[in-house]
């Protein structure tokens, strides 16, 4: 079974203590953490939930934030074997193909993603130019599947809810859960976007919580709380058992689905969700330029 598979993985990493390093980089403009890891062995690295800079009301994007990275993996001279995606994001844009250019490594996601592209191509009315078959991502990865990152091992595990291409990724004894969990005292992810379902996030969660305590779980996104004044993407899976206001020990289903729901009710959508989805669900490209040469994103009217 996928999750037995992956709690032998981290405890064989633990016992043996080839551990992966990983070093994050921050975008507080939206609130992303960007993990670079890779096997100390061989040096072989992964590059997970990269951030492509966009200013919305010029419409412009840069590069600063991948750039860091880029230096970073210069510098340790890190050999990129893969550029992996959690989830076609809603809150920034990824710059995998640019990474893919500079670094190389091919751009992984979940399977489910064909869903996600079905989905959203009707949202945005895209013709046949737009592929719903996932072609613009180079290898998709479905629950139970494996890579490898040099000498250590990369299991995923399929976490759907918050979207239903929702992957985690166990490399080592870590664990990239992408939006899946936030850290203890902030809670869960929203589960209210086309596609996602509250009851289906708290049975994922249930699987992550079945992982060794010493699971070190590594964030895709922090927003702070009113008692804690610094940015914190690290936690444990004993911690986010023991102490997850939205979801530790003792809370049942349908608690959990009372409250998601209601919570979500209250929030807004993300500020960069129409950009975002657009073209992360194309693996960070963007849409194709009209006969003018210039690139366009819609912006549907009271749809969403």
């Amino acid at each position: 079974m996928p999750l037995e598979a992956t709690s032998r993985q981290i405890r064989q990493a633990l016992r043996s203590g080839h551990l992966p390093v990983i070093r994050t980089f921050f975008d507080e403009a939206t609130f992303t953490a960007t993990h670079v890891v890779h096997d100390p062995a061989t040096r072989t690295a992964a590059i997970i939930d990269s951030v492509l800079d966009f200013d919305q009301p010029s419409g412009r994007t840069s590069t600063t934030s991948a750039d860091e990275v880029i230096a970073y993996v210069g510098q340790k001279g890190l050999s990129v074997a893969w550029l992996l995606e959690t989830h076609a994001h809603a809150d920034h844009l990824s710059a995998a193909p640019y990474l893919q250019e500079k670094v190389g490594g091919s751009i992984v996601i979940g399977a489910s993603i064909l869903t996600v592209q079905e989905v959203f191509g009707k949202i945005f009315n895209e013709g046949p130019a737009f592929k719903r078959d996932a072609t613009q991502f180079d290898r998709l990865v479905a629950d139970g599947d494996h890579l490898k990152l040099g000498d250590l091992d990369i299991s995923v595990l399929h976490v759907p809810g918050h979207t239903p291409a929702c992957v985690a990724y166990a490399i080592g004894d870590a664990l990239f859960a992408g939006d899946t969990l936030f850290m203890p005292d902030y809670g869960t992810a929203r589960a209210d976007f086309p596609g996602g379902d509250a009851r289906t996030l708290f049975r994922s969660i249930q699987r992550l919580m079945r992982l060794p305590d010493q699971t070190r779980v590594l964030l895709c996104h922090d927003y702070r709380t009113p008692e804690r004044s610094d940015f914190v993407w690290e936690t444990t899976i004993a911690a986010e058992r023991q102490a997850n206001v939205h979801v530790h020990e003792g809370v049942t289903e349908d608690q959990f689905v009372a409250m998601r729901e209601a919570r979500d009710a209250t929030l807004g959508m993300p500020r960069l969700i129409l950009p975002s989805i657009q073209i992360n669900m194309r693996a960070g490209h963007f849409p194709e330029p009209e006969d003018n040469g210039v690139r366009y994103l819609k912006l549907p009217i009271n749809l969403l």
